[in-house]
């Protein structure tokens, strides 16, 4: 009860409902043409279905007692009926609002505006089709009950049911568009508004002559009618079917229309006026209804259309921005396609390609790729054109190094990187690439390596200096006792007579002192002995990719590929890691060096393998080879200007330590092969017999 007073609406509201109510209540009995019949049109339904559409459903027990009020009182004004009758009466016009309210509200979008075909049509087949079943049912049956004007049920309820049809299709809109416009502004321009003057005094003056009989056919109204329709879409319908409602009704309650006529002819006529109006509100509404779909879908049209074009226009904006950055932007860009073709290049590649190909831009794409190619040096070019095809071909990420020639005849290092764009499914759209300017930064990492070099060459110049003072002081001393005891024992031995006993105990200190003197070199030997206590086993594998990595970068540099063949599964191997890659990067770097004078074909193969009991290493190169193979792992022994002939002496001194063995054979066709083997450790041996 409290839910139901709280949603009571406002009592101007309820006021109003039972005015329009009692008054279109009169204006159905002034249309009851046909004595003995009864309405022909019921406007009431109409108002009572809007009325409902329109407001909450916890409120409607309130608009079904107002209308209740309403109808018993215009009983009493207008029909006399008796009081259980017209009771009766009533509670099948509420069932038929409260049912086609329903209908309407669950079948149309909320709000119920009646601005689509979907809406109208639900709206004419529900609120004025099914829900007058109701009230024609209850009502003729009640007619027939009471005995009421002579009417039985069949006879009745045709002409109920039409005419409560007639009556929603006609004042339900109207009521629509009070309802929800009634704090609303009419947005017509001037223009619009004569318009809608001109319509209404041609709607006016149709209605009049076809009414009053001057024009032959009472539909001669349709033009005009659904011109307002069309061009005023649910609004301009709905005020044009009251007007023509009322129009009609006027000069049928004065015996002037087409409707009215002989008693004999009134029955007929009857039936033709509701099939009238019936048929002229639901063209009306129907036109309305398309006529506002068309201009939504116009509207939808041009809205889309300004939005694309304002995308458009962002695009393009967009696209200009980003085109002005990647010109702007100090290194070289490139896109292609999935296979590599039709090049795309930035402002700055363009410009650098100009400069060396003056007839760029008139360059057909077959020809594009070998130009490129040229561009490059002689030893960089065929390496470019294998890496470029393998990665267009596996879609890798392509990176390398390379020289590009420049308009002053000489050669700059760039790095190029390139990465596919995929799309959804993997497959590849797009390549984008880019080449930047290291020569700055090569001729930086050589300096660096030059003066890393020399400073490395000063300081094993300066340790080995140091290394040999010590070691001549240290037996300086000694010598320096032992020859000092020589001359004294050659003396008492050269003396008349000789003195044994003298010369014995100057030999004695002879033997000491040599012994000082072998203490020294036997704590050298030692010192270079030392790192045995720190050999751990290790896996080999990834000592020798350690290695590769420390001379990825000095290989590129200077122009030299590197191809490793290392056996998996190596086992452990006993070493000190540290002393193992110093032998590494030392062979690896003499072959480097061998190779130095090369111009193409600079390769260096390094290859590992399990050979019995041992891990066989080579590292081989396609150098001039060895001239002195007897002689090359001797001490102080080397072939270069600047070399010191230690390094193969010191490599091979590490792979002895460990109880390997270190040799050089003939590479064929050219080159050098040094080969040193390692035992591999006690445990995996066993493990593996």
């Amino acid at each position: 009860m409290t839910s139901i007073w709280s949603h009571r609406p406002r009592l101007l509201h309820l006021g109003l409902f039972i005015a329009a109510f009692v008054l279109s209540c009169g204006f159905a009995e002034l249309l009851a043409i046909v004595p003995g019949t009864g309405i022909s049109i019921w406007p009431a339904s109409g108002l009572f279905i809007a009325t409902l559409v329109l407001t909450p459903r916890q409120s409607w027990p309130w608009w079904v007692l107002a209308g209740c009020f309403s109808e018993l009182f215009s009983n009493v004004l207008w029909f006399h009926s008796p009081l259980a009758a017209a009771f009766l009466i009533y509670c099948g016009n509420a069932l038929e609002a409260v049912i086609g309210a329903w209908l309407v509200n669950r079948a149309c979008s909320r709000p119920v505006r009646l601005e689509s075909l979907r809406d109208v049509l639900a709206f004419v087949l529900l609120g004025a089709g099914v829900a007058p079943v109701a009230s024609a049912t209850v009502g003729s049956a009640t007619l027939a009950w009471f005995d009421m004007q002579g009417q039985s049920f069949a006879t009745a309820w045709p002409l109920w049911w039409i005419g409560d049809a007639t009556g929603v299709l006609i004042v339900a809109p109207l009521a629509l568009v009070v309802l929800q416009n009634w704090h609303g502004k009419a947005h017509l321009s001037p223009a619009r508004w004569m318009e809608a003057g001109v319509l209404g005094l041609i709607l006016l003056g149709v209605a009049i002559l076809s009414m009053s009989g001057a024009l032959p056919f009472a539909y001669i109204i349709m033009p005009p009618l659904l011109w307002a329709a069309v061009r005023f879409e649910f609004k301009g319908a709905a005020v044009a079917l009251i007007l023509l409602a009322l129009i009609t009704a006027v000069f049928t309650i004065h015996d002037t229309s087409q409707f009215a006529g002989n008693p004999e002819a009134l029955k007929h006529n009857q039936v033709m006026l509701q099939l009238f109006l019936a048929i002229s509100a639901f063209s009306a509404l129907i036109v309305a209804a398309i006529s506002r779909q068309h201009q939504l879908a116009a509207l939808t049209l041009l809205q889309s259309e300004r939005s694309l074009r304002e995308h458009v226009e962002a695009l393009r904006l967009s696209e200009q921005r980003l085109q002005q950055m990647i010109d702007a932007v100090p290194i070289r860009l490139w896109r292609a396609t999935a296979t590599g073709e039709s090049p795309y290049f930035n402002k700055r590649y363009r410009d650098y390609l100009r400069s060396l190909l003056p007839d760029f831009d008139a360059i057909e794409e077959p020809q594009f790729g070998q130009l490129m190619l040229e561009l490059m040096h002689p030893e960089d070019a065929p390496e470019m054109a294998r890496e470029m095809r393998r990665c267009f071909a596996s879609g890798a990420t392509f990176a390398m190094r390379f020289r590009r020639l420049q308009k002053n005849g000489s050669y700059r290092w760039e790095e190029g990187r390139a990465e596919p764009l995929r799309d959804h499914d993997g497959k590849i759209v797009q390549w984008y690439g880019v080449a930047l300017d290291i020569d700055d930064e090569i001729r930086a990492q050589e300096g660096l390596r030059q003066a890393s070099d020399k400073l490395a060459r000063a300081n094993q110049a300066a340790s080995l200096a140091e290394l040999s003072a010590s070691i001549a002081h240290e037996v300086n001393q000694p010598l320096a006792a032992i020859v000092a005891n020589s001359h004294a024992c050659q003396r008492w031995l050269m003396a008349d007579p000789p003195n044994i006993e003298r010369a014995q105990k100057t030999v004695q200190r002879v033997i000491r002192d040599a012994n000082a003197a072998a203490e020294v070199v036997r704590r050298v030997h030692a010192l270079f002995k030392q790192s045995m206590d720190t050999r751990v086993p290790t896996a080999f594998d990834s000592v020798i990719a350690e290695a590769r990595d420390l001379m990825a970068e000095e290989a590129a540099r200077r122009g030299a590929r590197m191809d490793f063949e290392v056996e998996t599964g190596l086992p452990l191997v006993a070493m000190d890691r540290v002393q193992v890659q110093q032998v590494l990067i030392n062979l690896m770097r003499n072959g480097m060096d061998a190779m130095e004078s090369m111009t193409r074909g600079r390769v260096l193969r390094a290859r590992a393998r399990r050979i019995g009991e041992v891990v066989q290493t080579e590292i081989s190169d396609r150098g001039p080879g060895i001239e002195f193979p007897d002689r090359i792992f001797e001490p102080f022994f080397t072939t270069k200007e600047s070399g010191m002939g230690m390094g193969l002496a010191i490599c091979r001194s590490i792979v002895e330590s460990h109880g390997g063995r270190l040799w050089v054979e003939k590479n064929e066709p050219q080159g050098a092969n040094f080969i040193f083997t390692l035992p591999i450790e006690a445990k995996t041996a066993s493990d593996g017999g």
